[in-house]
């Protein structure tokens, strides 16, 4: 991946997908218009799934351990459901 990609923000990328997906949407394109934007999505969506993996590295919760005092404490993933994950 391309370093200026590496620093795009995860709000900038989705942005930009979601103006693909409304070109796509639109029927105007022409077959060839319409593949380079579909590869400029799926580029899109790996730097979303990129930033996510490294936010979710970073995620960390804020617990009370047993005198009250506030902990911080990995997230289990394994206590996310799969709706919330």
């Amino acid at each position: 991946m391309e370093p200026e990609q590496q620093k795009k923000k995860f709000e900038d990328a989705i942005e930009d997908l979601e103006k693909i997906v409304e070109r796509l949407e639109s029927g105007e394109l022409s077959l060839e218009d319409s593949l380079a934007a579909f590869e400029d999505g799926v580029r899109l969506i790996k730097i979303c799934n990129q930033k996510l993996a490294e936010v979710e590295k970073k995620i960390e919760l804020l617990v009370k351990d047993k005198d009250g005092k506030l902990q911080l404490k990995p997230l289990d993933r394994s206590a996310v459901s799969d709706d919330e994950a």
